[in-house]
């Protein structure tokens, strides 16, 4: 019998065995569940289902420490493991743990909300701690999801596992069955944006609520979906479409929060305001509002939102990150006090526990307390890389793509293509690498609007990629070889109508998505007019920055040390090879550079840009815009020379980093 063979028949046997066991359970024969479960797990030791079925097995014998070393053994194969936390959250149950049967639930439901008995657990848990609002809240999901479904419960279960071609096949199967059925449709487009497939999403979802007008999740969900799609305007009008038909809280948050995406930060601002008088025991408005405050450069009144945040609720980690992220923000004992009690706390949220070392980190590195704060760095960084899906061989098999099927043929077959506009500023490299200052200096020329990250340039490569099976191998880049000039054509127009609601009435405007790298063969194509500068920074000081920093999104590469100096060599690697390919094509600005010579850098942007020199560049911390990344407090003060440096506090724990970025780091002065 062949390898395939065997390997075949092994699974075979091994699902066999499973369902026998699930049958068992079924019919509370507890005794043979756990024999056949054991017998799995001695069989297949690395396989999660099998620990999960001998931990249920064993808790319904009676043996929850058995059950709980199981538990232990599946979340070491799996550390998101959604039903292993909810058996979990049963077992402390049972033996009267409330903290953390409540942290149990709770981190179940966060990573599969379709685990109906976790939102039960987690209401009474809450409910007996006292904490009435949150139970409420869980109730009402535990009693919403009892009105759907059985198997689109199913399905949404496996979505939130990640298993979604399965969740796609129930649901399509369903809706075959029960055709324009509105919570299939709803879950049918849920899993096409998990896909990436958000066009499809986006169509279900409109359908869905044309025909279901008062289906007020739907509309939550398409919000969400047109805010992916980056269309704010049409966000904002289904939220205060949603606004209308439900009113309540939630529709005003939902509605201040679009208001703030599509720039109108006073209106967003007047509607927190209005709540946080009514209800000052939201914590997540006052964080929101903190976040709109500190856009706008109102920083006192930002620091006064984030600190009524915690106050609000104690344990909240992403208020004390909120103001570790201002940067200017300084701790004081007391506060750095309860950040250590709280990330001690068994009861203390994973989600908090990192946020909150990440804001210990930067309050001791304050402090001059290197060692303390690398540590708390180091903790923050792993809490958070549990959660994180990133994989060093991917990023580095994409890589290679680019660079094997973005050729000199590709581009000299194309030499005239794409939309001929010279409107769009492309600023890549890696986050943390002096981009928002870059930004903050070409948005203060007269001719130039300052906008954000924009995700039209990689939405354009996922569509290209198409729809294709996790096994199958991706079709972009290889793709761009068989596009006709018409398609580039219009790949390019879309990308300028798309972006147009972000722009004011200036000639010229910034795409400062960092990501962008990877895809200047695109850019080339499609815009071939379009300008682009690689921000680059010191390597150790790049790479370290990223570490430190907590994203709100994104960035999976920077939780370690490593895989930071990993992706940073895959970066150089893909930027040096669009240099032979688009020779002159790419300004590469070194951030040292404009800290040394801010005049001369910024003569050498504007030449560039094909744009006369203009004062207000020099003067870019004076210039009045909404600024949204990390950098913001940074970028509205003069060029200051300290930060360049900063990583060499923690050299002695760099060792490791500095050996990944031997070859990067040869170019530099200081090695």
């Amino acid at each position: 019998m062949s390898s395939q063979s065997e390997s075949s028949q092994s699974q075979k046997n091994q699902a066999q065995l499973a369902q026998k066991t699930r049958s068992a359970l079924k019919a509370e024969d507890y005794s043979t569940a756990t024999a056949m479960a054991k017998k799995q797990v001695e069989d297949y030791p690395e396989d999660c289902e099998s620990y999960y079925l001998l931990a249920v097995s064993l808790r319904y014998s009676g043996d929850v420490g058995g059950a709980q070393a199981a538990i232990t053994r599946l979340l070491s194969l799996d550390i998101k493991h959604a039903r292993a936390y909810q058996e979990q959250g049963h077992n402390f149950a049972k033996q009267g743990c409330l903290p953390e049967q409540v942290e149990s639930y709770r981190r179940a439901v966060e990573l599969n909300p379709a685990l109906h008995a976790s939102w039960k657990g987690l209401a009474l848990g809450l409910r007996t701690q006292g904490i009435e609002a949150e139970a409420l809240q869980a109730l009402h999901q535990f009693q919403q999801l009892q009105t759907v479904p059985p198997v689109l419960l199913s399905a949404a279960s496996l979505m939130y596992e990640k298993k979604l071609l399965k969740a796609e096949q129930l649901c399509r199967s369903y809706l075959q069955k029960n055709k324009h059925h509105p919570e299939a449709m709803r879950l049918l487009a849920l899993i096409g944006a998990e896909l990436g497939v958000l066009d499809d999403a986006d169509f279900l979802l409109e359908s869905c609520l044309e025909m279901n007008p008062d289906f007020h999740q739907a509309r939550f969900d398409y919000i969400g979906i047109l805010r992916k799609r980056q269309k704010f305007a049409a966000a904002l009008q289904q939220a205060s479409l949603l606004r209308t038909g439900q009113g309540g809280q939630q529709s005003d948050i939902l509605f201040a929060t679009q208001s703030a995406m599509v720039g109108d930060y006073q209106a967003a601002l007047q509607i927190y305001d209005q709540i946080i008088v009514e209800s000052p025991e939201l914590h997540g408005v006052q964080l929101q509002r903190g976040h709109v405050l500190k856009t706008v450069g109102e920083s006192a009144r930002a620091i006064e939102a984030y600190q009524a945040a915690y106050r609000a609720k104690p344990d909240f980690g992403d208020a004390y990150w909120s103001l570790a992220n201002m940067k200017i923000y300084r701790f004081g004992d007391d506060e750095i006090a309860k950040m250590r009690e709280l990330q001690g706390l068994a009861a203390t949220a994973r989600v908090d526990r990192y946020h909150l070392c990440f804001a210990l980190g930067k309050a001791l590195e304050d402090r001059a307390d290197y060692a303390a704060s690398f540590s708390w760095y180091e903790q923050g960084n792993a809490l958070k890389q549990e959660e994180c899906q990133y994989s060093i061989e991917d990023n580095r098999r994409d890589i290679d793509l680019e660079i094997t099927h973005c050729t000199p043929e590709l581009f000299d077959k194309n030499p005239v293509s794409g939309f001929d506009v010279p409107d769009p500023i492309f600023i890549v490299g890696l986050p943390r690498a002096g981009s928002t200052l870059l930004e903050q200096i070409l948005a203060s020329h007269p001719q130039v609007d300052g906008t954000f990250e924009l995700h039209n340039i990689i939405a354009s490569a996922r569509r290209l990629d198409g729809r294709r099976r996790t096994a199958e191998g991706a079709r972009y880049p290889a793709v761009l070889h068989d596009l006709t000039a018409d398609q580039l054509e219009q790949i390019g127009r879309r990308y300028i109508e798309e972006t147009a609601i972000h722009r004011g009435k200036s000639s010229l405007f910034i795409d400062k998505m960092p990501n962008n790298f990877r895809h200047i063969g695109l850019i080339q194509l499609i815009l071939p007019s379009a300008k682009i500068i690689d921000a680059r920074r010191h390597p150790m000081a790049c790479c370290f920055s990223g570490f430190k920093q907590l994203f709100a999104e994104g960035q999976e590469f920077t939780y370690g040390l490593g895989q930071m100096g990993e992706y940073y060599r895959d970066y150089v690697r893909l930027m040096g090879h669009w240099d032979k390919v688009l020779p002159g094509k790419v300004l590469r600005v070194q951030y040292e550079a404009v800290v040394e010579d801010l005049e001369g850098q910024v003569r050498r942007l504007l030449d560039y840009c094909d744009l006369p020199f203009a004062e207000e560049c020099l003067q870019f911390h004076r210039t009045e815009r909404a600024v949204r990344t990390p950098s913001a407090e940074q970028v509205r003060q003069p060029i200051y020379r300290s930060g360049t440096d900063q990583w060499k506090h923690f050299e002695s724990k760099l060792e490791p980093l500095r050996m990944i970025l031997s070859e990067a780091l040869k170019p530099y002065s200081v090695s």
